[in-house]
């Protein structure tokens, strides 16, 4: 994952100099941070992206205690020292000197709007837990392929954001220019403030670009923001895809929490040791619940998704402590080891590469290292639409590398089939909302808005385990089901069409023309000639009425569900709704120890009576608002 911070001026780019680039420990006073650096046992930062050569830099280069002070702490060139006094040997005044070193705009110009100067941007990169287990406590192969997986993925990134998301803005943003080149120092740290492992990079993305005429200006960190997600799933896809190929590993899907997308961890690495390296959320768990509390009996609902992340802030920050003296990684490997002996044995400890491998192997022999792009389209397109009803192409995207994640389980795939997939998704299962204006600037792709071609599936709950209360199916619940409801309709409308069935699967490149009926697939993904046959008025009617029948299973619901707080304060409904559970599972043995029922098979071939019966459901084309 990617978690982003701002670095801006009074004292946020100090807590880099002083803390940050020394292994998030307190340095000590008064002295240097490469003397620092080398008496703790720590990796110097490095210079990193494109823009280097403009600043005399080179990538793989140490950052030094001075240039991280003039460039992250003032908004000047690196090397200004030198600049300056050769400008004032030349007999230039003391203050065009200082200008001629400045980046951009200067600080003072900024400060006199009363706005607050923001020098960089922290992307802080972090693999899954299991992979951090697995560099913790792996041999010294083990730990060398993940942390050059993890640079990797770094320098993915880093170019997908030159390439297709970095802009720099001058005139009030009224004027933009593509930014192919950053400047990034990039810092490596080993373990959290309680000692315990946790791989993570601290990529600082200096808020400056060249523009095309050789002058310097301020990035649009706007877009860097809203592609934050995409280019999360581009990092954690990448380090997982690496680490896999290399190892011989695949992944499985792990809940951290109900209702929420599942995190792709490595397979054969035990929840206890992912729960030993994760301290930070055990102590985040009593003060998030209290806080979550706090905020259902202030608004009456539940956090959403950006309310669940804000929670969270909340609940790091409150827990979060003191900085602790920095450690050599040899050290800490050794201590993290024999804890992990201590707590799990010295059996489960040295052979747990073996058990990823053994687990790894087993996923690897019946997962296909293909991917159906019809059925990957109609997966990205049906849960986007279900969990923001309108979205942009940086959504499908991420969307789109998420399935190659979960379905590929750790395989590797051809450059680009994230992008075919995203691009399939748009063009045959959304429509676009932005309408260009006559006489203005066209949109850019990245600007377009869209929103799918389903109806909306309506809310539903979800029994109580454990003596908890039902409670409301998250978005991302109706998505997936929804999703799913698609895919088994479109397989069978293939089936049902007998229209080149046999037919060998088509692999072609991703530059497919978009106007192509046929679905023609991009390298290692597979896919059927005869999905045109599926896109039928009448298979296309059946598609949609089962993404919604299935996204609201009316059976067992009535329309009763509609109010939460029926739901949660009426014990009477409690009641029935458990009544209707207990019918449904009496209906559900009988039909399996009978003989199929043929009226319900009948309502299903007519997708015009299923569409009639649904017409008179209660809240029907409701809009989407904050929870729904």
């Amino acid at each position: 994952m990617i978690s982003v911070a701002k670095v801006q001026k009074r004292n946020s780019w100090r807590y880099y100099v002083r803390g940050v680039a020394f292994g998030d420990g307190r340095r000590p006073a008064r002295r240097a941070l490469k003397d620092a650096q080398e008496m703790a046992g720590l990796p110097p930062g490095v210079w990193m992206g494109r823009g280097l050569a403009a600043l005399g830099l080179t990538a793989g280069q140490e950052v030094t205690e001075r240039q991280m002070e003039l460039v992250f702490g003032q908004g000047r060139h690196p090397d200004a020292d030198r600049i300056e006094r050769e400008l004032l040997d030349d007999g230039a005044d003391p203050e065009t000197a200082r200008l001629a070193t400045v980046l951009g705009q200067p600080v003072e110009e900024i400060e006199r709007r009363k706005a607050t100067p923001l020098f960089a941007l922290d992307f802080v990169f972090r693999p899954q837990a299991s992979l951090i287990v697995l560099w913790a406590l792996g041999d010294d192969r083990t730990r060398r392929v993940i942390e050059r997986a993890q640079e990797k993925a770094i320098e993915t990134v880093l170019r997908w954001l030159e390439d297709e998301v970095a802009q720099t803005r001058w005139s009030s943003g009224r004027k933009r220019a593509k930014a192919p080149a950053l400047v990034v120092s990039r810092w490596r740290h080993f373990d959290n403030r309680d000692g315990f492992p946790l791989l993570h990079d601290h990529c600082l993305i200096l808020n400056r670009a060249q523009r095309p005429d050789g002058t310097w200006g301020a990035l649009d960190t706007r877009r860097l923001y809203q592609h934050i997600v995409a280019a999360g799933t581009l990092y954690t896809l990448t380090m997982t895809t690496e680490v896999c190929e290399e190892l011989g590993l695949a992944t499985v899907p792990r809940e951290v929490t109900p209702g929420l997308r599942p995190v792709m961890e490595v397979a054969g690495v035990d929840q206890e040791l992912i729960d030993w390296s994760s301290t930070r959320r055990e102590q985040m768990g009593p003060v998030l619940e209290r806080i979550t509390d706090t905020y259902v009996k202030k608004h009456k609902r539940l956090p959403g998704e950006r309310g669940r992340n804000g929670l969270g802030w909340w609940a790091a920050q409150d827990t979060r402590r003191e900085k602790k003296t920095p450690k050599p990684l040899e050290q800490l490997r050794a201590w993290w080891r024999a804890s992990a002996i201590l707590r799990f044995g010295k059996e489960m400890v040295d052979g747990l590469l073996e058990q990823c491998q053994a687990a790894g192997k087993a996923i690897r022999a019946r997962v296909r290292p293909v991917v159906d792009t019809a059925l990957a389209a109609v997966d990205v397109a049906a849960v986007v639409f279900t969990v923001r009803r309108s979205f942009a192409r940086r959504h499908v995207l991420a969307e789109a590398r998420r399935h190659l994640l979960e379905t590929l389980r750790g395989r590797g795939f051809t450059r680009g089939l994230d992008d075919y997939i995203a691009d399939a998704a748009l063009s045959r299962h959304a429509r676009q909302l932005t309408v260009p204006v006559p006489g203005r600037r066209a949109p850019a792709p990245d600007q377009l808005t869209y929103t799918g071609d389903f109806a909306w599936p309506h809310r539903w709950w979800i029994a109580g385990i454990d003596g908890k209360p039902p409670r409301e199916s998250s978005r991302y619940e109706r998505a997936r089901v929804a999703s799913l409801a698609l895919q088994n309709a479109i397989r069978d409308a293939r089936i049902l069409s007998g229209a080149r069935d046999e037919a060998p699967a088509a692999t072609t490149s991703a530059t497919a023309r978009a106007d192509d009926h046929h679905d023609q697939a991009a390298p290692h993904g597979v896919d059927h000639q005869g999905r045109d046959a599926a896109l039928t008025p009448a298979q296309r009617a059946a598609a949609v009425q089962a993404h919604q029948q299935a996204a609201m299973p009316e059976e067992y619901l009535e329309g009763r569900t509609t109010d939460p707080a029926t739901w949660l304060h009426t014990p009477k409904n409690l009641a029935r709704l458990a009544a209707f559970t207990q019918a449904a599972e009496a209906r559900g043995r009988i039909i399996a120890d009978g003989p199929q029922p043929k009226q319900p098979a009948k309502d299903a071939d007519d997708p015009a009576r299923q569409q009639q019966h649904h017409t008179t459901q209660p809240d029907q084309g409701r809009g989407v608002g904050p929870n729904r």
